[in-house]
């Protein structure tokens, strides 16, 4: 059984299995999402990077910009694969993606890139699609109106979930491990325990009922608030990174 992971390279480890799992089952466009704040997509990326292992030079990796893609190129410099950036540039789209790529690997692409992904994902046609941490969905910036609902039902709704982990505050989160459900997770005594599960993404309300239901438990059997938890010690491995 899926747990919470305890590090970030547990969640990682996770997200590459779950993600191996959806592949296997057919899935053609994937996401995946480790939401933990201040954390580089591009540490996430090098270490996910094994899930693609046997494809060799026949992955194509993405980063939105020109500068990403310079500085994974400048880093990764055993890659088998090619590095590129979405944007157009001299070179476009239709000319980055060739025949004898198998499956794809965009990282962070924001709603700036939106179209351009999308433009993507019809090009690979029925190739593999993985996106990781995709932020194509800010309502801030596509409008809550009609243009949000046209990009959700044209585009966004076609992507699979394979792994997902948010922390909601120091002792809750949502994760999701494919082919599981969506669960809610809460720190209770000397552990997390999963206290809600949904067949699809939670909303809003869903997280609010959830919690307040189990907040007034946990504040009836005491406090854990003593224990080492996976947020603070993601807290501490982002602060090792920044010295």
């Amino acid at each position: 059984m899926a747990k919470l992971p305890n590090t970030l390279e547990d969640a990682i480890a996770q997200a590459r299995e779950a993600t191996k799992a959806a592949l296997t089952d057919g899935y053609k466009r994937l996401q995946v999402e480790i939401l933990i704040p201040e954390l580089k997509p591009i540490l996430v990326a090098e270490q996910f990077l094994p899930v693609f292992e046997e494809y060799g030079s026949r992955l194509k990796v993405f980063f939105p910009d020109a500068g990403g893609a310079a500085l994974a190129s400048r880093d990764w410099t055993d890659a088998p694969f090619k590095i590129l950036d979405i944007g157009t540039g001299k070179l476009s789209l239709e000319h980055k993606i060739e025949p004898e790529d198998e499956i794809f690997f965009l990282i962070a692409p924001t709603v700036v890139e939106v179209i351009e992904v999308e433009k993507i994902a019809q090009l690979v046609s029925d190739r593999p699609l993985v996106i990781l941490n995709p932020r194509l969905e800010d309502l801030g910036a596509v409008g809550i109106g009609y243009a949000a609902r046209q990009l959700r039902e044209r585009f966004v709704n076609t992507i699979e979930s394979s792994y997902y982990l948010r922390p909601i505050d120091n002792q809750t989160a949502i994760l999701r491990y494919y082919p599981r459900a969506w669960e809610v997770w809460l720190e209770k005594g000397d552990e997390y325990q999963k206290i809600a599960e949904f067949p699809q993404k939670p909303s809003g309300d869903d997280l609010d009922l959830i919690l307040a239901k189990a907040q007034s438990a946990s504040a009836t059997a005491g406090s854990a608030a003593t224990k080492p938890n996976l947020f603070k010690g993601l807290q501490r491995f982002l602060r090792a990174l920044r010295n």
